[in-house]
């Protein structure tokens, strides 16, 4: 599946402490825990996940939406 190879793409690229990803095949969502964005912005969080995912953005995967945080941001928003 997609979802499967999003997520392999993702984590084998970035150490997160927290991934999912989830879709319908066309469109996917994931949200991404990880160290590796604490002092970037949301454009280089996104360009970091894009480069992850490298050609597959451009030939396999039609839409993704991110929601992107450190693991301080996760651990607020969780309470």
């Amino acid at each position: 599946m997609l979802e499967d190879i999003i997520h392999n793409a993702i984590g084998s690229n970035i150490v997160c402490d927290f991934l999912d990803v989830s879709g319908d095949g066309k469109h996917f969502d994931a949200v991404i825990v990880t160290n590796e964005f604490v002092g970037k912005n949301l454009v280089a969080r996104h360009r970091l996940v894009y480069k992850a995912l490298g050609d597959r953005m451009k030939e396999e995967i039609h839409a993704l939406s991110m929601k992107v945080y450190t693991p301080e941001e996760w651990s607020k928003l969780n309470g």
